[in-house]
């Protein structure tokens, strides 16, 4: 399962899109806006009318917990109404105007370890939800080996990790579980602390939770702390990771979700997020990560875990700082994707020549595909080599190609006849090959 996380807003948005299926007795307002600046939620406030009638909250939105610690949540203190429209506006630009230090762990309210630093641009706003600290709750579901995981707590948040084996109730579901053998698990593990009052109605709203989870492919889903008054429920804060193998399938119940860079963390370039949104589209999976793109030995991978063992390979032999990305493409694309991932790799390294003067290193590798035809891939590798082949000789790439499979015969030879016909240096090896030794040859002959 591959996680990608999206804001809370994002997470927000696509439970209240399918509310009335998962929590028919519930009541959520969603009421929440994402803005970047002041500008933005004053213009928001035109077409929300809440924004101008209700005391509100105000927090980033950018991947990181621990908000409240960190000083980086603006909510309604004694004065009733006190944080106005105006107020959170004028909050938000400030916050947004300079660098923030983040911490990421607390001892108490002391913050250790160092703070990422890094700029706010993302902001939520919603209105604030009177309560007391008896009607918040904890609830999250995750994967855990085989098994889905459904955690419960009578309290919900900042302190909730403090404490967690006692606080916290985990229930373990198998793939196989019926729908009717999940609700009896759930009703029989109520934490026993919950109110009196609020066990059914929890147990009701534990089932939905799970069931979304499930059914709308989230990865990790927590919502800490929700309100519980009644038949009204808020979810004050939410953390969520989508399980983006399934984007392809999932177009028209996720919406148009983003997948943002973590607060702290250097922006995805554009052709990363290409990538990222082809591989959205598809039931194969296309990824790539850039580590150093200045960097002579390239790599175009096919499978997740062949991926890992020649990059870990290619950090031993010759150093991590040689290696420009990491990635994988598998699960079977087609000609056509192959071709993209292929010519964004190409492009990517033909941009300048190695400053060593030993030229670009490229090895298409990969174990021994099970279903993925190697024929097909390779003729989208093939087209992508007519497009980039005078680049890729400008500076002195030489590919290497290890890979077996069904038609990998074909494939090989298809792909030896073209290299050599557009005048590329290339060696070729089939499954006869450890799956690693074109590393070292690779090595070797790049010197």
């Amino acid at each position: 399962m591959a996680q990608k996380a999206i804001r809370e807003y994002d997470a927000k948005s696509i439970l209240a899109k399918h509310w009335d299926k998962y929590f028919p007795n519930f009541n959520y307002p969603y009421q929440t806006v994402l803005v970047k600046n002041g500008d933005e939620l004053r213009e928001a406030a035109k077409t929300h009318a809440w924004l101008n009638e209700k005391p509100l909250v105000a927090k980033p939105d950018m991947l990181f917990g621990k908000r409240g610690k960190n000083g980086l949540v603006l909510f309604k203190d004694a004065k009733p109404g006190d944080v106005s429209l105006e107020k959170a506006a004028s909050w938000i630009d400030d916050k947004s105007s300079s660098k923030q230090e983040v911490y990421f762990s607390f001892d108490g309210d002391t913050p250790t370890g160092e703070p990422s630093v890094d700029m706010l641009t993302h902001f939520v706003v919603e209105p604030f939800t009177p309560h007391t600290q008896e009607e918040e709750y904890y609830i999250s579901a995750t994967c855990v080996g085989d098994d889905d995981m459904l955690y419960m707590s009578a309290e919900g948040g900042m302190e909730v990790e403090e404490g967690w084996e006692e606080k916290v109730t985990e229930v373990a579901f198998k793939i196989t579980d019926t729908e009717e053998q999940i609700a009896s698990k759930i009703k029989a593990n109520i934490p026993a602390d919950v109110a009196e009052k609020d066990k059914e109605a929890f147990a009701d709203f534990a089932i939905g939770f799970f069931k979304a989870y499930r059914e709308l492919n989230f990865a990790y889903l927590e919502i800490n702390p929700f309100v519980l008054q009644g038949n009204n429920v808020e979810l004050l804060d939410m953390v969520a990771k989508l399980d983006d193998t399934a984007g392809f399938m999932m177009v028209d119940e996720w919406g148009d979700v983003e997948y943002p860079t973590s607060f702290g963390m250097e922006e995805k370039s554009p052709e990363v997020l290409a990538v990222e949104e082809a591989d959205a589209k598809t039931g194969a999976s296309l990824k790539l990560t850039l580590l150093k793109p200045e960097a002579r030995i390239w790599t175009m991978v096919a499978g997740g875990g062949a991926s890992v063992v020649y990059a870990d390979t290619i950090a031993d032999m010759a150093g991590i700082d040689d290696l420009a990305n990491y990635g994988e493409y598998s699960g079977g694309p087609t000609t056509g994707e192959t071709k993209f991932y292929a010519e964004t790799l190409f492009d990517l390294m033909t941009r300048e020549a190695d400053p060593s003067g030993r030229g670009k290193v490229l090895i298409i590798g990969g174990a021994i595909a099970n279903f993925t035809d190697v024929a097909k891939t390779f003729t989208g590798i093939i087209q992508a080599f007519e497009e980039y082949q005078d680049k890729l000789k400008a500076v002195d790439t030489k590919i290497y190609v290890r890979r077996g499979g069904p038609n990998y015969e074909k494939g090989l030879k298809d792909i030896k006849e073209a290299a050599d016909r557009m005048g590329l240096y290339i060696e070729v090896y089939g499954p006869e090959t450890h799956v690693t030794d074109i590393v070292r040859m690779a090595l070797e002959g790049g010197k």
